[in-house]
């Protein structure tokens, strides 16, 4: 009962903690990812403290520039889409003229149904929200700046005790298989981890880039920050391809006259996506790194829901780490362990022999001793 309590509390836990929980996770997720940049250094004879700064300035350089690419021209966009409200309303009036009828039944239905119930004033919030940019950039920027400052040391120390870490877990143990065991474990996380994270960046950058080719050719301005979103974007799976061409059809209307001509932006993305997804892909991955669909769905879902964006984000390797450990510890068998039929973790050993009067007899022996 104790354990369903902790299991039932852990998500809400999760979810109030995310200043803390949110850049631990993912300053672990990052240094695992990296661990074979430091092992690769390590090797060169390179102390592990410089090895594990240069793996971090490594990581720092490269989200950096990704971030500029994409923060300052999107920032320029964001600027002038008060001016092309007259833009995107010329280039969907077609639309909205066929669906006319249609919303003017759905606010008759509306105003009908008020009309019918009472209205109730609106709850006003206790705190008002900020009321301009720099109000907002100054309430939230210093504790940003804190959780990134953390995640940051939480990567070097953990890159910089990595060696001595896991001699420590694998000396650990009593016995030579549960040595190779731990080693065979630790060695199988760093190795999905990173192999997913390593393959899916390149596959994403490289989509990225094709994309931003693709709408550089057609004219469409800043082409290397919308490569950029759909490589962020691109992450997440399913939502996120989705979320990139909803943004790239938002910039045609943006940007060109004929709403044909403005929804081409976003039908090259889902193209070179669909490409991606179901040849590129399946093709590089493989089937080590496949997961099934439904449990990509719940990890999105559940992480999305604890920590947002950033949980949506990390819900991919967090659930190749879990599911590594579980396929190297043995899964869960409630059942079996509920019925008396072994022991809770499948596939485990059975239960050693009880000592009775110097002779062995098994625990779950149907008579008595002999």
């Amino acid at each position: 009962m104790i354990g369903a309590g902790l299991f039932l509390a852990l998500p809400f836990a999760l979810r109030a903690g995310s200043p803390f929980f949110l850049p631990l996770t993912a300053a672990i997720v990052i240094a695992i990812a990296l661990v074979p940049v430091l092992e690769w250094l390590e090797r060169r004879r390179v102390p592990a403290p410089l090895a594990a700064l240069t793996c971090v300035l490594l990581f720092l350089v490269a989200a950096n520039a990704a971030l500029a690419s994409i923060v300052v021209p999107a920032w320029g966009w964001l600027s002038i889409l008060p001016e092309r409200i007259d833009n995107i309303q010329s280039n969907v009036k077609p639309l909205i003229d066929f669906y006319a009828n249609l919303e003017s039944f759905v606010n008759k239905t509306i105003q009908d149904l008020a009309s019918s119930r009472p209205i109730r004033p609106a709850e006003t919030a206790a705190e008002a929200p900020p009321r301009s940019i720099l109000e907002l950039a100054a309430t939230s920027a210093p504790a940003a700046f804190i959780e990134m400052f953390f995640a940051i040391l939480v990567i070097f120390f953990f890159l910089s005790g990595w060696t001595r870490l896991r001699r420590k877990a694998i000396t650990s143990r009593h016995s030579f298989g549960g040595a190779m065991a731990t080693a065979r474990v630790i060695q199988d996380v760093v190795d999905d981890t990173s192999a997913y994270l390593g393959t899916i960046t390149a596959i994403n950058v490289s989509l990225g880039l094709l994309v931003a080719g693709a709408l550089w050719l057609i004219g469409m301005p800043t082409p290397l920050m919308w490569g950029g979103i759909v490589a962020l974007l691109n992450y997440i799976p399913y939502l996120g391809p989705i979320f990139a061409a909803m943004l790239l059809a938002l910039g045609g209307l943006m940007t060109y006259q004929d709403v044909w001509a403005a929804l081409l932006p976003a039908g090259i993305m889902i193209a070179l996506h669909l490409l991606e997804a179901n040849l590129v892909t399946p093709l590089i991955v493989g089937r080590r790194l496949t997961i099934n669909p439904i449990l990509i769905l719940i990890s999105l879902s559940f992480w999305g829901w604890v920590w947002g964006t950033p949980g949506a984000l990390l819900a991919v390797p967090l659930l190749i780490i879990i599911q590594t450990v579980l396929n190297a510890a043995g899964k869960p068998d409630i059942a079996g362990f509920l019925f008396e039929h072994g022991t809770l973790v499948a596939g485990g050993n059975p239960p050693p022999p009880r000592v009775n009067n110097n002779r062995q007899t098994p625990v779950d022996s149907p008579g008595p001793p002999v």
